[in-house]
C-alpha cells in the first residue's frame, strides 16, 4: 500500500490517494477541492482510479468529486445516509463556504461491513456516525482512514446537522479503539496518529 497525502482547500482537508504499487489500481479518499492537483498526482504515477470514496458529505471533503470522477471515470461511493449531501449545497454546508458544491450523485451507496477491493488491497467500511449521520472510516491492514471521526488527540465536531456527541464517542470506542493499537490513523485534517496513541492520550476518550 502506497499513500499520497494532499491537503486541499481553504480548510486544508486531507485527500488521500491510496494505491497498489504492483497493479497501479487506486482509491481516492475525500477529494475536497483542487481537482487538478489531485489528478496531476494520479497521472504522475500512472494510476487507474477504481473508486472515489467520501468519508462523509461535508463540502470540504467532496468539492472535487465531479472533476476527479470526470478525469478518472471512477465509481463515486459514500454511505447511504450522507448521499443526499453530495448534490445539495445547503445539506453539505458548502452554501456557507467560499466555493459551493453541487456535485454528482453517488454511484455506490455504502453500508457498515462493505468491502472495496483495489488491486491487492481490501478496504472495510466502518459506519461511524456522530460527525454526520453517514460518516465512515475505511480500514485496510493496519491503516485506518478516519475522515472527521477521529483526529490526532481530538475528535470530529458534533454541532452540525446530523451530528451527535454520544454517537461519535460510541463509534470511536466501539469500532476504532477495537482496532490493533499499531494501526495508523489517517484523519480528514491534520497529522496522522495511531490507535494506541489515541487510546492513551486523547483527552476526549479518557
Amino acid at each position: 500500500m502506497k499513500i499520497i497525502i494532499i491537503p486541499v482547500g481553504f480548510i486544508g482537508a486531507n485527500c488521500y490517494i491510496v494505491y497498489d504499487e504492483e497493479t497501479k489500481e487506486a482509491l481516492v479518499i475525500d477529494p475536497g477541492e483542487e481537482g487538478e492537483k489531485i489528478c496531476t498526482e494520479i497521472q504522475k504515477k500512472d494510476l487507474q482510479v477504481k473508486y472515489i470514496v467520501n468519508t462523509h458529505g461535508h463540502g470540504d471533503h467532496i468539492g472535487a468529486n465531479g472533476y476527479v470522477k470526470e478525469v478518472t471515470g471512477a465509481v463515486l461511493a459514500i454511505h447511504r445516509e450522507d448521499a443526499p449531501m453530495l448534490t445539495d449545497a445547503a445539506k453539505n454546508m458548502s452554501l456557507y463556504m467560499p466555493v459551493r458544491t453541487n456535485g454528482p450523485a453517488a454511484d455506490l451507496l455504502l453500508k457498515d461491513g462493505d468491502t472495496l477491493e483495489v488491486g491487492k488491497m481490501i478496504f472495510t467500511v466502518l459506519h461511524t456516525p456522530g460527525h454526520s449521520r453517514g460518516g465512515i472510516c475505511l480500514v485496510s491492514g493496519k491503516a485506518c482512514f478516519s475522515g472527521d471521526t477521529l483526529f490526532q488527540y481530538s475528535i470530529g465536531r458534533t454541532d452540525l446537522p446530523g451530528g451527535s456527541y454520544p454517537e461519535l464517542i460510541s463509534s470511536i470506542t466501539d469500532k476504532l479503539l477495537a482496532l490493533d493499537e499499531n494501526t495508523t490513523v489517517f484523519p480528514g485534517h491534520g497529522g496522522k496518529t495511531t490507535i494506541g496513541a489515541e487510546k492513551s492520550g486523547n483527552p476526549f476518550l479518557n
